[in-house]
């Protein structure tokens, strides 16, 4: 390798020079204990920072990383397969994806419902999370920097959901039975993405291509496969018990798909009129010349990324999934610190559990 070339690789990693030292992590306190939490990969590191943040407190100190291993693995196979080294100083975080669901109906399943220290989403992943339909118009204002609701999400994605509701039943139905050749994921993606949003009338015309789409979708597989409706009746109803109904079903869907094919989609075209919005506003006020250009300017730059706001997104606290999330971790801590300590430190802002 040119010395050239190699100097040009250090400039881009400040860390590759051996003369250059890592940075020490801050020493813990003596009165802390180091808690590592573990989780899938760097894109989860913030969310469930965000969740231990929560729990902060004089005795013990989360550190939210990936698993520090020297072939660099990552992912949930390679926490589920830490499940013998948790314990009170290392913590497992996992996005639940259909194991919570399922319930002990597969191993995957009672592997992580039976450690006591991993914890799990609940919803399918951190994503239907960023996606939670009430905080969806927020979203629209630190994008777009527009408070006038032209849309209600949270009427929207209930739609919506019970549009997908069938599909949804059969693609996890045959993925808890291990047949997902039946319906794929490469499938249910096809069928429940949005591919464009009229936003006249609250998406209704929106919806009701998606519902003749699904409608036929749903006909085929019944034809094709009539020995499995009956059987998923049953699994609908044991899916109710776990908290999935025709209105929250985004909540338990694949994440990826609901991000990138029905919740950007939808958030997109919000933005783009609002920024329209916004815009008309400023052409039609009094200003002119310079004054109306550095108002036009003003505006402009302060816009942000919609992808990049929906990441930062933090407004799903008052989701039902996530308080029992937070009163698992309630429950680990009563464990570890014991009803004194814990309301000596949160008092009356504990979460309430079941």
């Amino acid at each position: 390798m040119s010395r050239k070339f190699a100097d040009k690789l250090n400039g881009l990693n400040p860390f590759a020079a051996r003369s250059r030292a890592l940075p020490e992590p801050l020493p813990v306190r003596s009165s802390q204990r180091l808690v590592r939490v573990f989780v899938e990969g760097y894109e989860d590191v913030a969310f469930w920072r965000g969740v231990f943040d929560r729990f902060v407190n004089p005795y013990l100190r989360f550190e939210i990383s990936v698993p520090p291993r020297e072939d660099l693995p990552k992912g949930k196979k390679v926490l589920l397969g830490m499940i013998p080294q948790a314990s009170d100083e290392l913590l497992l975080c996992v996005d639940s994806d259909f194991d919570y669901l399922f319930y002990n109906s597969t191993p995957q399943s009672r592997d992580l419902l039976a450690c006591g220290r991993m914890f799990h989403t609940y919803a399918y992943a951190t994503e239907n999370y960023l996606c939670y339909a009430p905080s969806l118009h927020n979203v629209c204002v630190r994008a777009t920097k527009n408070d006038t609701r032209i849309f209600d999400f949270e009427r929207f994605m209930a739609d919506y959901s019970r549009i997908v509701y069938p599909l949804f039943l059969w693609y996890a139905f045959s993925a808890q039975q291990a047949s997902e050749h039946i319906f794929t994921l490469a499938d249910f993606r096809a069928s429940v993405r949005l591919n464009y949003l009229e936003i006249e009338h609250n998406g209704l015309r929106t919806l009701a291509w998606l519902r003749r789409n699904v409608g036929r979708r749903d006909r085929m597989l019944r034809e094709r496969h009539a020995e499995m409706v009956a059987p998923m009746r049953a699994f609908a109803e044991k899916l109710l018990r776990r908290g999935v109904t025709p209105e929250n079903t985004y909540l338990f869907m694949h994440g990826h798909t609901l991000m990138d094919n029905v919740v950007i989609v939808v958030l997109n075209t919000v933005c783009e009129k609002l920024r329209e919005l916004s815009i008309a506003r400023i052409t039609s006020s009094s200003k002119k010349g310079v004054a109306l250009r550095n108002e036009m300017s003003n505006y402009t730059n302060s816009l942000r990324s919609i992808r990049d706001v929906l990441l930062d997104n933090e407004n799903y606290t008052d989701c039902f999934l996530f308080r029992r999330l937070q009163c698992d971790i309630r429950r680990y801590l009563m464990g570890v610190l014991g009803e004194k300590r814990m309301r000596e430190v949160f008092g009356d802002t504990m979460p309430v559990c079941e």
